[in-house]
């Protein structure tokens, strides 16, 4: 990365005294697009080598011991996920019932009204 230092004058400081400095100096940091790819590719290099170790010091199982290494596989990773979680509080969970039994309340009214509306219109056609 170029490090690019700014000169500004301020404005004020021709009201202050002469002790305290004219100018003052920001750092701005610029990127550089080829050193930006350039690390990237470094870390994906450093991840494929990372995996190609650990594919490398694995050992297959025995085959009648293949099912319960997979399922221990499984659990130990559905439990790293959930601790990764962020439950909601007691007031969140409430609010999103109450969301949820409003919504449900408010379907079952729009389906009664089409099933008494289109029973009326059966029995009106047919009747």
């Amino acid at each position: 990365m170029a490090k690019v230092t700014r000169i500004k004058a301020s404005e004020e400081s021709s009201k202050h005294d002469s002790d305290e400095p004219a100018i003052t100096r920001k750092k701005v940091v610029v990127k550089d697009k080829k050193s930006e790819k350039s690390k990237r590719a470094k870390i994906k290099k450093a991840e494929k080598e990372i995996g190609k170790s650990k594919k490398k010091s694995e050992k297959k199982p025995f085959i009648l011991f293949r099912p319960f290494v997979a399922l221990y596989r499984y659990l130990r990773n559905s439990w790293m996920e959930l601790r990764q979680v962020r439950w909601p509080n007691r007031k969140a969970t409430w609010k999103m019932v109450l969301a949820v039994m409003v919504y449900t309340l408010l379907f079952v009214v729009i389906i009664s009204l089409l099933d008494l509306f289109f029973s009326w219109l059966f029995n009106l056609i047919l009747g």
